[in-house]
């Protein structure tokens, strides 16, 4: 569901890079507020977790489409919805400026859609109101599943939404959005599972640390070395190996541009503002589209399929291990600045 710059005016996309960059300030003095250390390699780990998760593609059955799970939920219920605010958008800043997955002009959306909604939206709205003070395992699977797809539902929405005020992508609303409301549907059920999952493990292994995040208390001493090692590990063999399993069908949005156009990618637009966003993710993208340069894989392997698998299994580590950076920076400089 990552927007490219060829469906955003310049208007929009200005609109939403300012809409979000009050609400990553927002976020910023709210987790510095209350930032604990611990919090910090949590960020780190679980924002390089949903980086290598979103590298995997899964096919949606009879449809001839696949989805990725978002990562915006799992954030919000594991470490609350300023500091998931921030991992996201530090995951989609990565993906966009060293892989150019997603637009840089549609980056405010993008990180809106995928930040936004489910953080500030689905997270308390659904999930928190769904799963009660003291959950039961079975409420918790329900409350998760329900959030996720209403996250999706509304992230879909806005990618319809700003396409059709921005003007200039022949997409009709009604048509694209009859497509793309279900195609996320299906992929927001299974996010829903796959993060039920992910939560019904930490809360079987480590439930202090679920009953802390419910209470949005801070995680202080509880022990959690062995969850930063888990989400590590978790991180490195999707992100390594993993990742070469990913459906190579288009996703929800690529499919739905198909189906009205018979094209998965638009024509683009060379406005100023287009060019120079273009320009810049050109210069920045070291491995576009999570491939290496084909002269580097010509001198690499002369395997094709070996050499796919290369590229994907460098992709993975270098934006995980991006992703853990950025978020272990923004948190290290957060806690200056509470000091």
């Amino acid at each position: 569901m990552h927007m490219a710059d060829a469906l955003i005016s310049p208007a929009v996309g200005g609109a939403f890079w300012a809409a979000t960059a009050a609400t990553i300030a927002y976020c910023s003095a709210r987790v510095r507020r209350e930032l604990d250390d611990h919090k910090v390699p949590l960020m780190g780990v679980i924002g390089a977790f949903i980086f290598a998760a979103q590298m995997i593609n899964f096919t949606i059955p009879a449809t001839g489409s696949s989805g990725h799970i978002g990562g915006g939920l799992l954030l919000a219920i594991l470490l609350g919805p300023y500091a998931a605010l921030l991992t996201i958008a530090s995951v989609l800043i990565v993906q966009a400026l060293f892989f150019a997955d997603g637009g840089l002009l549609a980056l405010g959306c993008n990180v809106f859609n995928l930040g936004v909604f489910p953080a500030f939206i689905a997270y308390p709205l659904v999930y928190k109101n769904l799963i009660g003070r003291q959950p039961k395992q079975s409420r918790m699977v329900l409350a998760t599943i329900l959030a996720a797809v209403v996250g999706l539902q509304l992230g879909s929405l806005g990618v319809v939404t700003q396409t059709a005020v921005s003007g200039i992508a022949a997409l009709p609303f009604t048509t694209f959005l009859a497509l793309m409301q279900p195609i996320h549907l299906a992929i927001g059920v299974v996010e829903g599972v796959v993060t039920a999952l992910v939560i019904s493990f930490i809360y079987r292994a480590r439930p202090e640390i679920m009953a802390a995040a419910l209470q949005h208390k801070p995680v202080g001493q509880l022990p959690i070395r062995s969850l930063v090692a888990t989400f590590l590990v978790a991180t490195l063999l999707i992100g390594g190996g993993f990742s070469w399993l990913a459906s190579e069908r288009p996703d929800g949005l690529e499919w739905s541009i198909a189906k009205l156009t018979g094209s998965e990618e638009l024509p683009e637009s060379f406005s100023q503002a287009h060019v120079v966003a273009a320009s810049l993710q050109e210069k920045a993208a070291v491995l576009k589209d999570y491939a290496l340069p084909s002269a580097a894989i010509a001198g690499a392997d002369s395997a094709p399929a070996r050499a796919e698998r290369l590229s994907t299994s460098l992709s993975g580590l270098v934006g995980g291990g991006a992703t853990l950076i950025l978020c272990f920076l923004i948190g290290v400089v957060l806690k200056k600045r509470k000091r």
